[in-house]
């Protein structure tokens, strides 16, 4: 049977993403109780973060690696925009047309509560760390390498937004029991 040639790894693109929070966090990660539940409490404060799509990043990896002008390139991967989360979680309020407020706690807090929730020890020390060392506003720049790579804009995250509310995202799981 024929075989794949093997993959040169020394000619394959770097692509890195200075974005820390994907907006896939909000519909399939951390913030989704909190977004169901109409209310999201994060440590985060004011600052702005990029929040760029997973698929635009799958889209910039297959095309990085498709081809061969792109070997040895480092790529940023950002969203269009900055928006600070609580900016995000009022995208998400309109796209979704229900009451979502953002509320911002101390790390302690924060922490404590997902300890009660039972997340584990190495759990809440990458949490602490991400909100603490990463959420320190070195993410706050946009960068073109989205449209540099596939010839469009990135993901506007009031576009992603719309999109999930479509596909249900943001629906309480007793409504979804009903569309099956």
């Amino acid at each position: 049977p024929p075989r794949a040639a093997p993959l040169d790894h020394a000619a394959s693109p770097k692509i890195s993403h200075s974005s820390s929070w994907f907006a896939e966090n909000f519909t399939e990660g951390a913030f989704v109780d909190g977004i169901l539940g109409g209310e999201l409490a994060l440590p985060a404060g004011a600052v702005a973060e990029p929040f760029v799509s997973a698929d635009d990043i799958a889209d910039v990896a297959v095309e990085a690696l498709l081809d061969p002008a792109h070997r040895g390139r480092t790529y940023e991967l950002t969203g269009p925009r900055l928006l600070t989360f609580a900016e995000a979680v009022a995208e998400i309020a309109a796209a979704s047309r229900r009451e979502i407020r953002y509320r911002t706690v101390s790390t302690a807090d924060f922490l404590a509560e997902l300890g009660r929730a039972g997340l584990p020890e190495d759990a809440l020390w990458l949490m602490q760390d991400l909100f603490t060392n990463t959420l320190d506003g070195r993410n706050a720049s946009v960068r073109p390498d989205v449209e540099t790579v596939l010839g469009r804009k990135a993901e506007d995250f009031a576009d992603f937004a719309r999109r999930a509310a479509r596909e249900g995202a943001w629906r309480p799981a007793q409504a979804l029991v009903g569309d099956a």
